[in-house]
């Protein structure tokens, strides 16, 4: 295998600030646009903030659908970097394929963690971001060593294949039953598929009926039949190819050989055909665009909005050199697994407190309808002091 020559690698701020973007998107939810919205009814703002902070039921996208990849493809632009670096401290094959596995095992198992905090007993399902970076982020790792033209292959491996898993696998007989599987009336009326677009309808698809015999392996209260929002644990494969395309991006920004120009064009370019080529597919009805099952099109049209995120943060930050207005995201960025988790275990107990101790009232008198926004930017505040506290002693938690 390829490797690059081990020599040191230094950050990149580009790929902190982007990555601390996605991280405080996240834990932004503490901010409440909905909540606001309700109060303030028929206020434009509110509501395109509300949008924005939701989720689409199945085919499309909106702002916040955007954060589990470019997280997921994240991962892959930093790994050139990590090997680099381990390559640096003298680590071989071997010791950095055992550190790789577990580091694997641990995202695995955090996820798994965050999903059980509000159950009598751990929920073992898989469909938490860092369950599904890990449960492929083996095989990245392996892609790493490759050349680009391999890891290109990789990425067309796991996309037509798991296009291909879909489309081959027999649609549900006449006598299935939606609502039996955890689909609403509502849903089948304005987001049922049909024609060759119902090879990914919700809990009809072969990653669905995957889950019912995998994720009943496992100890629970009650038989496993169905996932409300009709995640499954099989996106880890797509989700992989998120990766990939994260990794061919990183190796374009750490090839000493290209000129700054042309990296930012090969992103561009890698952006604009993803966006076109996942909306063509999606248009077409060749492949829904739908992010909760993570289909192919979804890969190729996220990894292109991911790609020009990428371009942006990479010229202003690094190339222009314009970096103190990304110091927030920084901060973030560079603690984003410890962002990760205490935007899920912590912000409870920052609201919980903050009334405890200014008053049940407080905010409402504060702000009047705008009070569970103005809330949540104390607690969002709150979680940002946390990673500059640990970036101030230069305190990184890695896995």
């Amino acid at each position: 295998m390829d490797s690059a020559p081990p020599v040191p690698a230094t950050r990149v701020t580009s790929i902190d600030a982007y990555r601390g973007l996605v991280m405080l998107l996240m834990a932004g939810e503490v901010l409440r646009f909905g909540a606001v919205a309700e109060n303030l009814p028929g206020h434009a703002i509110w509501a395109f903030l509300h949008h924005h902070q939701s989720h689409v039921e199945w085919r499309g996208c909106v702002l916040h659908d955007l954060i589990q990849p470019s997280f997921s493809f994240l991962v892959g632009v930093a790994l050139p970097w990590s090997i680099a670096n381990r390559q640096a401290r003298g680590d071989g094959f071997g010791r950095m394929f055992g550190h790789t596995a577990w580091r694997a095992l641990v995202l695995v198992l955090i996820g798994v963690f965050l999903r059980s905090t509000h159950s009598n007993q751990t929920n073992w399902t898989f469909e938490d971001t860092l369950s599904q970076i890990g449960l492929g982020y083996v095989f990245l790792w392996l892609l790493g060593w490759t050349k680009p033209t391999g890891q290109w292959i990789g990425l067309a491996v796991v996309l037509v294949g798991y296009w291909l898993l879909f489309l081959l696998w027999p649609l549900p007989p006449g006598s299935f039953d939606p609502a039996a599987n955890g689909v609403s009336e509502k849903f089948q009326r304005e987001h049922w598929l049909s024609g060759l677009a119902a090879h990914w309808n919700k809990n009809a698809n072969p990653a669905h009926y995957f889950d019912q015999w995998w994720l009943n392996l496992f100890p629970r209260k009650q038989l496993w039949t169905a996932n409300g929002g009709g995640y499954v644990t099989l996106s880890f494969i797509p989700t992989l190819g998120t990766m990939i395309l994260g990794l061919i991006a990183g190796g374009w920004l750490r090839d000493s050989s290209m000129s700054h120009s042309r990296k930012i064009q090969h992103l561009l370019g890698a952006g604009v055909a993803g966006l076109l080529f996942g909306l063509l597919l999606d248009a077409t009805g060749i492949c829904p665009s739908v992010k909760r099952i993570w289909t192919p099109s979804w890969v190729l049209f996220s990894g292109g909005w991911c790609c020009l995120l990428l371009a942006a943060f990479y010229g202003v930050c690094d190339v222009r050199g314009w970096r103190g207005w990304a110091f927030p995201f920084v901060v973030v960025g560079s603690n984003s697994i410890f962002m990760y988790c205490i935007a899920h275990l912590w912000d409870g107990f920052f609201f919980r407190n903050l009334k405890t101790h200014l008053g049940q009232e407080f905010w409402n008198q504060l702000a009047g309808p705008y009070a569970p926004f103005v809330e949540g930017l104390a607690v969002l505040a709150l979680l940002w002091l946390c990673c500059y506290f640990l970036w101030r002693r230069r305190v990184f938690v890695r896995v």
